[in-house]
């Protein structure tokens, strides 16, 4: 167990709070919600939803990492509390979520250009740059360059800056769509209100997403009883303030009928507001800010194929380390090959985003479950420092819940992708008593 080190401060966890969730999926997938939901009522519910749940969610995992902090996040996690194979199956889809997840965006950032550079197919050329900015970042992960710390913290300025300025188009624009009769008909009246608000959560939770990373804090954090609930309540309110406000601004310029027609939302928005040279512009920025963060993608995570792999449940063609850049090759090349097949045999972004939260509602519903497991073994009870979550046990109770909601809306929306997550996270059980023979 790693001992704690209490360097973070509130200031610094609710800045983490923040990064951790602001990615780039808030650019594309109120497409998504808008399609869903049909009506705007169910569209703001669903964003409204979505950061209580998340906030209930942080707490969770807060109390997780302070009872038991930890590296490895989830893999030790749950080695601890449940069992190394149950381990294994959750990291195993975790694995192949997290290339779904980076294939999704690549496609995001892929639409804001194709139109530009293939503008009479801009599908199939969406496709094409997708899958190349991947092998060229590839290459440049396997030349050993880096992405610099100064150039990530500024790209998290510069996406802080974008979504202040897609706001402001909300009191430029006049607000023409606004109005009982913006509905979308895309096969809502023929399912009820309940239905299109759970075919919401897929979207919704993946633009959530990240802040179950505060686990990984628990440990580091200064009073943590105090601490932890202050940074993260500032943190969560923050980012709900700027996704509601990004939200009713798409809603002011496009209407409810206009995002779910809508790929490249903040584009077309710019487009309406300033013209078509800024929203051109805006399409090149997004698409380079996408491409850092795939880069990042693609630096990070061979770390986790390569943690597995000195635990013996990865082969140890993992731990193979370039001794002149530092690259682990063989992480590199496996990640890049998921996201590219990904992209190859999936393609759809919706798609995708229905594998990528399916995966994800299982590690964060078995995830959450362990709070149960830590209370009850005692864990970290005898630590003045462990910070204990108010409304325990019907929070981790009611995250739980609605995660078993994504899942079923995963079955809504797309039986074929239930189906398959649910077979390839079974098939993790057999692989890793295969890997366990011949790996020892």
């Amino acid at each position: 167990m790693v001992v704690p080190t209490h360097q973070i401060r509130s200031f610094d966890l609710t800045i983490i709070v923040i990064s951790l969730v602001i990615g780039m999926g808030i650019f594309r997938t109120p497409s998504e919600v808008a399609s869903n939901a049909g009506t705007a009522q169910i569209f703001f519910l669903a964003w409204a939803a979505g950061a209580i749940v998340s906030y209930l969610g942080a707490m969770t995992f807060a109390e997780i990492g302070s009872r038991y902090p930890t590296t490895g996040g989830f893999y030790k996690i749950f080695s601890f509390c449940y069992s190394p194979v149950f381990a294994f199956m959750v990291n195993w889809i975790t694995v192949i979520s997290n290339a779904a997840s980076t294939a999704a965006v690549a496609i995001m950032g892929a639409e804001y250009v194709a139109p530009l550079i293939f503008p009479q197919a801009p599908e199939t050329g969406t496709q094409i740059i997708a899958i190349t900015s991947v092998l060229l970042l590839m290459g440049v992960n396997l030349m050993g360059i880096r992405v610099s710390k100064n150039v990530l913290n500024s790209l998290m300025v510069l996406k802080t800056m974008l979504i202040l300025v897609l706001i402001s188009c909300a009191f430029i624009v006049v607000q023409q769509f606004i109005g009982p009769e913006a509905i979308v008909d895309h096969g809502i009246q023929n399912r009820g209100w309940l239905e299109s608000f759970l075919l919401c959560f897929v979207p919704v939770f993946f633009t959530y997403g990240g802040y179950q990373q505060t686990m990984n804090f628990g440990g580091d954090v200064q009073q943590a009883s105090r601490t932890i609930p202050k940074a993260i309540s500032r943190g969560m309110i923050i980012v709900m303030v700027l996704y509601m406000g990004v939200n009713f601004s798409y809603y002011s310029v496009l209407g409810i009928e206009g995002m779910a027609s809508s790929k490249t939302l903040a584009a077309d928005m710019i487009g309406i507001t300033f013209g078509k040279a800024a929203s051109d512009v805006l399409s090149v920025f997004m698409f380079f800010a996408v491409m850092t963060y795939l880069n990042v993608s693609i630096l990070s995570n061979p770390r986790v194929y390569y943690a597995m792999a000195e635990d013996k449940v990865m082969p140890s063609a993992f731990l193979s380390t370039n001794q002149r850049t530092g690259v682990l090759t063989t992480g590199v090349l496996v990640f890049c090959a998921m996201i590219v097949a990904t992209l190859f045999f999936i393609g759809s972004f919706q798609k995708i985003l229905e594998y990528v939260m399916f995966f994800d509602s299982i590690s964060l519903i078995t995830a959450a479950g362990a709070i149960f497991l830590l209370r009850k073994r005692r864990v970290g009870s005898s630590d003045p420092e462990v910070f204990n979550m108010r409304g325990y046990p019907l929070v981790p109770i009611a995250y739980i819940v609605v995660y078993a909601g994504v899942n079923i809306s995963v079955f809504i929306a797309s039986p074929s992708a239930f189906g398959w997550g649910a077979l390839l996270f079974l098939l993790g059980f057999p692989l890793f008593y295969l890997l366990r023979k011949v790996l020892r």
